[in-house]
């Protein structure tokens, strides 16, 4: 077991706001980057657990808040899965000026996306993993946004989101919303390299994105394994640990078929 050093990170996206992270430096050279999801951050379950499962393994992690949440500059956007992955590409880049290899990229929710989106248009990024992102980005925001959202937000050119409470959470843009529909999931899988071997996670007893969600990645991802945890909810509450050893058994058997690939390529040379 590797103990880490926890070092907080600012990181510069390309809009010149200050993104925050925090690194669980064990001393490897390779790195995994991990995402959250929904007004989510990085302190949050499971981004926490699975880091210090990675640490445990000897793997370097780095958890980071997105623009607009958090700790991390910038307004919250509802949407924003582009500009998300394009966050995630300044980390990437960050660390690879840096001389660390980054291995893995992983997200929960709407990281899950993010990071697909990011492996469908950069593509090196050898492992992806997806944990519980939504494949149908059109369902779901009736449930946050209330009935009719598509006309009252063409009326109003917004729809504010409160809390059980009343109290304001945030702002939807018809822009925003846009985003969000415009996301095509479908064709980004389709875009990812057969190279890339991605994992996508559900839980069965999922309540606010369905497990049959996780189907259609594995229908349209070429090099793609999924595996669904019994019982467990949208946050992994009480499957933590099983969520973690999923995801670093994962991890470490593409690490070592990579590394016999290439001492197989080197021995015959």
């Amino acid at each position: 077991m590797s103990s880490a050093e926890l070092q907080r990170i600012v990181i510069p996206n390309s809009h010149g706001e200050n993104l925050v992270g925090i690194l669980h430096e064990t001393g490897s050279k390779d790195l995994v980057i991990i995402c959250h999801g929904f007004q989510s951050k990085k302190e949050r379950i499971p981004m926490v657990s699975l880091a210090t499962a990675l640490e445990a393994e000897g793997i370097s992690a780095f958890r980071f808040d997105f623009a607009g949440n958090g700790e991390s500059e910038g307004s919250f956007m509802y949407g924003n899965y582009r500009r998300e992955a394009e966050d995630l590409r300044a980390v990437v880049q960050h660390f690879r000026n840096k001389e660390r290899l980054v291995s893995a990229i992983i997200g929960h929710s709407k990281g899950g996306n993010v990071v697909l989106f990011y492996a469908s248009k950069y593509n090196d990024v050898s492992i992806v993993v997806n944990i519980s992102g939504r494949f149908h980005l059109e369902k779901g925001i009736e449930g946050r946004l209330g009935k009719d959202y598509l006309q009252r937000i063409k009326q109003n050119g917004f729809i504010d989101v409160k809390n059980r409470k009343g109290k304001f959470e945030y702002r939807v843009t018809e822009e925003s919303l846009m985003d969000r529909l415009s996301a095509d999931t479908h064709a980004s899988c389709l875009l990812i390299n057969r190279n890339c071997r991605v994992l996508t996670i559900h839980g069965t007893m999922d309540k606010i994105v369905p497990a049959t969600d996780a189907l259609e990645f594995a229908r349209f991802i070429q090099n793609h394994k999924l595996e669904f945890i019994e019982g467990a909810d949208h946050e992994y509450t009480s499957h933590q640990d099983e969520l973690a050893t999923v995801v670093v058994d994962f991890v470490r058997a593409v690490r070592e078929d990579k590394n016999l690939s290439e001492h197989l390529l080197k021995s015959r040379i």
